[in-house]
């Protein structure tokens, strides 16, 4: 248990640092960002990657690189929409 909680929290930082690094923020609905979290560590004991939660692996693991955090989406969808697909980083 203690390492998943390592593991949430190493991502966690992660996610944060890129946040910072483009000037976003994560999302500050502390249940919904340990949601996604929760999911990106999952995947990444899962299949080794941690993909985004909110998208549907192809089992392609070539394919599946385009949706590995932070998906190749992302950042179009911070542009338009103020957020990405999972509601992990929103523009501040």
């Amino acid at each position: 248990m203690t390492e998943d909680i390592q593991a949430e929290e190493d991502m966690l930082k992660w996610a944060k640092a890129y946040a910072h690094k483009h000037s976003w923020s994560l999302n500050t609905d502390e249940k919904q960002l340990r949601t996604v979290i929760k999911g990106l560590v999952r995947n990444k004991i899962k299949f080794g990657h941690p993909y985004c939660p909110c998208r549907i692996r192809s089992g392609d693991e070539e394919k599946d690189m385009a949706i590995e955090c932070p998906c190749i989406y992302h950042k179009e969808e911070v542009a338009k929409m103020g957020h990405c697909h999972c509601n992990l980083y929103y523009k501040e």
